[in-house]
């Protein structure tokens, strides 16, 4: 899908390459900062609190977002043992790169909104970027295992339900979603940028090149 656009049409292709480089280091980085933050150092000696793209790209998950356009980052390894609360450091870990993404959307939109970006190359990357951003963080909220939406369901969960039996439907069920549900996710996107761009007055959509 987006390597199609290599040939096709390239400004848009590294437009989309460079709004997903920056939306899952952000993601993955502050999953790594927080978890750390928390008192679980795995991540910070796995070379994980950086910005540095490469550390945070999975070689398959890559090579998915380009031939179909859905694919994942490398995964934060924490260990739940070395926070306080474990099930609420998980938690906060994992709501922390959704928040991200929705962090860098309210930076970007702000810079768009108030006249700092005009210029007509640099106006529809940073839409790109918000837009990208946008898609992450909804998709990642979705409370379907391994997604970033399950560990904070599980914190509300009674500790009887088995989260590891969860766990094992989990790609399935995401498989399901793209499968029979991929109208509905778009729909839920579709509302949540109509929602933002209705609250900054910046129309996300219409300022993306494509």
């Amino acid at each position: 899908m987006i390597l199609s656009l290599l040939f096709s049409n390239p400004a848009l292709f590294f437009t989309w390459v460079l709004a997903l480089l920056v939306a899952i280091t952000v993601h993955e980085c502050m999953h790594a900062w927080t978890a750390n933050y928390l008192g679980d150092p795995t991540a910070k000696y796995m070379g994980r609190i950086s910005l540095n793209p490469i550390v945070h790209l999975d070689l398959f998950g890559t090579i998915a977002i380009l031939l179909i356009g859905i694919g994942w980052g490398k995964p934060v390894q924490i260990n739940e043992n070395n926070f306080k609360n474990p099930r609420l450091g998980s938690a906060i870990t994992s709501l922390a790169g959704p928040l991200s993404n929705m962090a860098i959307v309210v930076i970007f939109l702000t810079f768009i909104r108030l006249g700092f970006i005009t210029n007509t190359v640099l106006l529809p990357i940073f839409a790109t970027i918000v837009l990208v951003n946008i898609i992450l963080m909804v998709f990642n909220l979705i409370p379907i295992p391994p997604l970033d939406g399950s560990k904070v369901l599980y914190y509300f969960l009674p500790r009887s339900v088995d989260i590891e039996k969860l766990e094992t439907y989990g790609p399935f069920l995401i498989l399901g979603l793209f499968i029979f549900g991929r109208g509905a996710l778009s729909l839920l996107i579709a509302v949540v940028i109509g929602l933002i761009s209705s609250i900054t007055g910046v129309p996300i959509v219409d300022l993306t090149p494509f």
